[in-house]
């Protein structure tokens, strides 16, 4: 009866849209490593990491840029931060047929392709508008009837570059500020340094792995303590 319950307030939560923070972060990356590039003596800008706040510290005292006006020094701090390997070399993205749908949730999974993600089990792929209702359709197995050894992929998009990285490798931060289409997430990233920025940044609850997510996990993010 839970399990059900819990299905239908993550059909309530499809009203929730997803905002733009991943492709404001990229765009502020790009603009910070431009700027960092012309103005600043990049031998001496730090190689720190922490919040932007305390990335934006470091870089004042290090004095490797002249005087930065608030959005500049932004800019060079997400560039700091996370690197421009982040953006500069791109894996496979997942790419959705306009056509297909969450099997949790029933939303068009093309509206929201930063969140994407996807399963392939018996020469089938399944596409999912967030991690939390894939690991839905994982772990419930009294509400999604199948065989979980026949699964031969399951994928992920990283939150800033959109690269495709094996569920089973990513690192995911539980219940941020940030949230997608289907509310409150589990947020995924293919580096444990991308997850610990965006944990400090975004009020995070912890960074977890693939065989930590449990369903009371799950349940807890759609309000069913």
């Amino acid at each position: 009866m839970l399990r059900r319950l819990m299905i239908t307030v993550g059909l309530a939560t499809c009203l929730y849209a997803g905002g733009d923070s991943s492709v404001k972060a990229v765009k502020l990356i790009q603009k910070g490593e431009r700027i960092a590039k012309v103005m600043c003596d990049q031998k001496k800008l730090p190689k720190v990491s922490g919040s932007i706040a305390e990335v934006e510290v470091k870089i004042t005292e290090s004095q490797a840029c002249p005087s930065l006006s608030k959005s500049k020094l932004e800019a060079v701090a997400y560039y700091v931060n996370h690197g421009s390997s982040n953006i500069a070399v791109h894996t496979a993205h997942i790419h959705v047929p306009k056509d297909a749908k969450c099997p949790v949730c029933g939303m068009f999974v093309s509206k929201y392709p930063k969140w994407t993600t996807m399963m392939k089990h018996d020469g089938k792929t399944y596409y999912f508008d967030g991690v939390k209702d894939m690991m839905k359709y994982y772990v419930f197995d009294g509400d999604f009837i199948y065989d979980r050894n026949h699964i031969s992929s399951m994928d992920v998009s990283d939150y800033y570059t959109l690269d495709k990285i094996s569920a089973k490798k990513a690192f995911y931060v539980l219940d941020s500020d940030i949230f997608g289409p289907m509310g409150r997430e589990l947020i995924p990233f293919k580096s444990l340094k991308s997850a610990q920025n965006f944990l400090k940044d975004h009020n995070g609850k912890k960074i977890v792995r693939f065989n930590e997510i449990t369903g009371k996990m799950l349940m807890k993010l759609d309000g069913l303590d």
